[in-house]
C-alpha cells in the first residue's frame, strides 16, 4: 500500500495518535513504554533517542491525570530512593509536599516580579524586550509572547514539582480547548528541577478542529518551527469515528531515572549515548 510508505517510515516522535487510535477502537485505559525520536540537539537534559511512558484514561481529565501522576512519583520516589527528599546536584527536591499547581501567566507574574498589566497584550512586549526574547513569528499572538516568557524565566527556577497549566492553545495543538477558556488548552507540564518531566492533557477529539490545528501547524513548519507536526489524514479518518473525552499524558522515563539517581546529566542514564567517534 504506496501511500503507507510517506508516513509509516518515520522514526516516530511520540506514539500518541497510535494510542489514541486504540481509545477510538474501544480500549479505555492504554499504556506503552516506548523509544521517540526528536530532533532537538543533544544537551545535558536532551538525547535525540528518549524513553517515555505514554497513558490515555477515556472518561476522565487532566485535573484526574495530574492527580494520578502526583500519587505515582510519590510511589515510586519512596520505593526507589526510600526517602521524599532527594539530592540533585546543589539542590534537594522535596517530593513530600503536595506540587505546587500554577497558570503559565500566575508563574510569570510571580517569577518575573510583574503585575497583571506588566504582562498584559499592550505592555508584553517591553517585556520579551528586557529578556532580550525575539520570537521567530513576527505576528506572534500574547499566548505565545507570555509562553516565550515562561520558558525563559520560569521553567528552570522551577525545583520541586510544580504542575503548571493555562497553556495558551497555540502552542498546543493536540490538546482541547479549557470549557471554562477557550484560548488556553486543558493541558498541564510538571517541571521538577527546572527540567520538564511530563506533559498531559484533554485530549482534542474534534476533527474539525483538529484538522485545522494541522494545517496551522503545516504553515508553522513552513515558517521555520521544526518543532510542527505533520498533517496526519488517517487520525482524522479515526477521530470521525468518534474519540471519547479522553485524558493522557507522557512521562520522560530518561529524566525522571536522572532525578531517582541524582545524575545531573541525561548521558549518565542512557545505555548507549551519542558518542564522537573515537
Amino acid at each position: 500500500h504506496h501511500n503507507a510508505l510517506s508516513s509509516d517510515f518515520y522514526l516516530r516522535i511520540a506514539p500518541e495518535l497510535y494510542l489514541k487510535r486504540l481509545v477510538v477502537g474501544g480500549f479505555d485505559r492504554v499504556y506503552e513504554i516506548n523509544r521517540n525520536f526528536r530532533n532537538e540537539g543533544i544537551s545535558t537534559r536532551h538525547n535525540p533517542e528518549f524513553t517515555m511512558l505514554e497513558m490515555y484514561m477515556a472518561h476522565h481529565d487532566y485535573h484526574f491525570i495530574m492527580g494520578f501522576v502526583e500519587d505515582m512519583i510519590k510511589v515510586m520516589v519512596k520505593n526507589v530512593v526510600g526517602t521524599m527528599e532527594v539530592p540533585f546536584g546543589e539542590m534537594t527536591i522535596d517530593f513530600a509536599k503536595p506540587f505546587k499547581r500554577i497558570s503559565i501567566k500566575d508563574s510569570v507574574m510571580e517569577y518575573g516580579h510583574y503585575s497583571e498589566k506588566d504582562i498584559s497584550p499592550e505592555f508584553i512586549d517591553m517585556r520579551l524586550k528586557e529578556h532580550n526574547i525575539t520570537l521567530a513569528n513576527k505576528n506572534a499572538s500574547w499566548g505565545e509572547k507570555i509562553y516565550a516568557l515562561f520558558e525563559k524565566i520560569v521553567e528552570h527556577r522551577l525545583i520541586n514539582p510544580t504542575f503548571v497549566t493555562e497553556f495558551p492553545i497555540e502552542v498546543s495543538p493536540l490538546a482541547k480547548r479549557d470549557e471554562k477558556n477557550p484560548n488556553f488548552a486543558a493541558r498541564f507540564e510538571l517541571f521538577i528541577a527546572g527540567m520538564e518531566i511530563s506533559n498531559g492533557f484533554n485530549e482534542l477529539n474534534d476533527p474539525d478542529d483538529q484538522k485545522n490545528r494541522f494545517l496551522d501547524q503545516l504553515k508553522e513548519k513552513d515558517a521555520g518551527n521544526v518543532e510542527a507536526c505533520d498533517f496526519d489524514a488517517d487520525y482524522i479518518r479515526a477521530l470521525e469515528y468518534g474519540l471519547p473525552p479522553t485524558a493522557g499524558e507522557g512521562i520522560g522515563i530518561d529524566r525522571f531515572v536522572m532525578l531517582l539517581t541524582g545524575s545531573l546529566t541525561i548521558r549518565d542514564v542512557i545505555l548507549f549515548p551519542q558518542l564522537r567517534d573515537e
